[in-house]
């Protein structure tokens, strides 16, 4: 049995879940959620602990008033119970685990005095139902509505009153403890028909307050259950009203799919409109205990800090929003790290997990990213088929190689005296470019894969590249003859290769779920480990001593192998999709991971072998 990897840090939001930032009761920590775990951060301390006990995207989250319990749902397949983890807040532990809802669990919500907490089910499901949180049994449970329930609160003064609102109703709930029953009663709109995605309840529990896709906001009396008024600009909020919040004042404040929010008085005529809009449509409001400032989430995955009173918007967090590619360190520098991603590539501080520096080129995406040898520039491969090197520090662009590769430079590595570049396409060329002051050229391209070149490893004297192919071939080129000198075939997409450091073995790994160790003189396989059981293996990387190599799959996990023995150590749990790429950090302390769902997961590597993987007279 592996043990599990420790996970240091994580750098990333998911902002697309809706309500997912909260700012704890106590003031100090922000909780959301992060692919399969929840992230609590200490805004104070800037320190994060982690919940993780989910097997599959966290949907929903929600925290007690008395903050000492929080509660996430999550998502899973067609078929599966959708599961509710009850978590003790203050001892970062799993308290209950719920398990009614099929395949989506879309809103969460505790009662006023948190003795209840109540749960909707996504389409495949639309039941609320709620809980006893002395016992984790459930109380009672309905189908929420004829139409899809996106969302639901507790009244703020009645434990037993509940409101839920979603395609074309809104209605209130009364919860009857005595017959285990929830009786309904559908709050009456007229002829409106409206798609409610998120509500706020007045402090008196008077007015439910319903933001809408269309871009208005409802008012709506709770004691009769009757339409009131509506507001709203529709030409300034057609992307719709996607966030609401209850300020102290009564004020109402709302964002929008447009990135704009606004704050209106409690008779809904607007009080004060944002300036600039935020990058990203506004999906999470959460309020500090005075009402004075609030934080506010982003489908981009930005956080910012928005002044209550003067409205002015600060940014304080940043991360990837899509799938992220590659990851890669200088050469024996660890201070910092760079990712890239769908649309832009970052440069990261890995202590203080700041982002220092974003390049965006637009409508392409980012396939490949390495430093050069002495870390002069970042050379990246674009879908575009350009090969671009930005400076490190400024982000200025270098140099650009025009049309390097047809569909796509999908791999990209440098040798150690920085006179080349070999790159790798989509269409499987590869091609050797020679750098001068201050042209590029091409030497020599080789054109024997039939599939894309997934990754390029170049020998210590700068004579020999090994790449790997999806076509089921790696081949070892001669870089000064422009010939091949090896080929190794497997029925099996590589997808990885890499160098043992002493060069005597390689290592590859790919679709068929194997890591296979070959000798680098004859080509032979020398032994085969099972990589993993469930999806391909994606991604290595290997200490400096060659004493472990870490692996990244579809399965989701980081493994920590011993080279010599072939097993895994230690296993990283987190990521909530397929893990891209890794990268140890040349002072063998931390592995980084990145994954298809835009998370970075920063892990500690054991005490006991760091020592041993930087540890170089072992390679002698």
């Amino acid at each position: 049995m592996s043990d599990q990897l420790e996970l240091a840090a994580v750098i990333g939001f998911k902002g697309s879940v809706p309500s997912a930032l909260i700012l704890h009761p106590d003031n100090e920590h922000l909780v959301f959620p992060l692919g399969c775990t929840v992230v609590v951060r200490n805004v104070i301390h800037r320190t994060q602990s982690f919940l993780q006990g989910h097997d599959n995207d966290v949907s929903c989250i929600t925290v007690s008033p008395c903050g000492k319990l929080m509660a996430s749902g999550q998502s899973t397949f067609m078929g599966f119970n959708a599961d509710i983890i009850v978590w003790d807040f203050y001892a970062r532990k799993e308290k209950y685990r719920l398990n009614l809802h099929k395949v989506h669990v879309r809103a969460l919500a505790f009662s006023c005095n948190s003795a209840y907490l109540a749960s909707l089910g996504g389409q495949d499901d639309n039941s609320l139902v709620v809980w006893d949180m002395k016992s984790s049994a459930a109380i009672c449970g309905t189908p929420a509505g004829n139409d899809s329930a996106m969302t639901l609160k507790f009244f703020n003064n009645d434990p037993l009153r509940i409101v839920t609102a979603g395609n074309y109703h809104v209605t209130s709930w009364r919860v009857d403890l005595h017959n285990k029953k929830l009786r309904a009663e559908p709050c009456k709109l007229g002829q409106l028909k409206r798609q409610t995605t998120n509500i706020a309840i007045s402090h008196d529990d008077k007015n439910v307050y319903c933001g809408t896709q269309s871009g208005d906001l409802l008012m709506i009396a709770l004691d009769r259950c009757l339409f009131r008024k509506t507001a709203g600009n529709k030409k300034n909020f057609s992307q719709g009203i996607t966030a609401t919040t209850m300020l102290a004042s009564g004020d109402i404040v709302c964002g929008t799919g447009g990135g704009l929010i606004v704050k209106f008085n409690p008779d809904l005529s607007v009080n004060r409109i944002i300036q600039e809009k935020l990058m990203g449509s506004v999906t999470s409001l959460t309020k500090s205990a005075d009402s004075t400032y609030m934080f506010v989430g982003t489908s981009k995955g930005n956080i910012y800090w928005l002044n209550v009173d003067t409205f002015e918007c600060e940014l304080r967090n940043t991360c990837h929003f899509e799938r992220i590619n590659a990851v890669c360190f200088p050469k024996n520098y660890s201070g910092v790290f760079v990712t890239s991603s769908c649309s832009d590539l970052r440069v990261w501080n890995a202590k203080t997990r700041q982002e220092l520096l974003r390049i965006e080129v637009p409508n392409m995406e980012c396939h490949a990213i390495n430093f050069l040898f002495d870390g002069t520039a970042i050379l990246t491969g674009w879908s575009d088929g350009k090969i671009r090197a930005f400076l490190p520090q400024s982000g200025k662009l270098k140099y650009v190689i025009n049309d390097a590769h047809k569909n796509g430079c999908t791999a990209i590595t440098c040798t150690s005296d920085n006179r080349r570049i070999v790159s790798g396409g989509m269409e499987g060329e590869v091609r050797v470019w020679a750098l001068g002051a201050e042209t590029q050229s091409m030497e020599g391209s080789l054109k024997e894969h039939r599939g894309r070149v997934w990754s390029i490893q170049v020998t210590k004297d700068d004579k020999k590249a090994f790449t790997s192919s999806s076509d089921g071939s790696c081949i070892l080129w001669d870089l000064d003859a422009k010939t091949r000198s090896l080929c190794l075939f497997e029925s099996t997409q590589f997808k990885s290769l890499l160098y043992h450091p002493d060069e005597s073995q390689l290592l590859t790994t790919g679709s068929d779920r194997k890591i296979t160790f070959w000798d680098t003189f004859g080509g032979e396989a020398i032994r085969v480990l099972e990589g993993s059981t469930e999806g391909e293996l994606a991604t290595l990387a290997i200490a400096n001593s060659g004493s472990h190599f870490v692996s990244g799959s579809q399965d989701r996990m980081v493994k920590f192998w011993d080279y010599d023995i072939g097993m895994t150590s230690h296993v990283g749990l987190g990521h909530s999709g397929t893990i891209n790429c890794v990268a140890i950090a040349p002072d063998m302390k931390t592995i980084v991971s990145v994954g298809s769902e835009g998370a970075i997961f920063i892990w500690k590597v054991p005490e006991e072998f760091q020592e041993r993987m930087n540890d170089l007279s072992l390679i002698q």
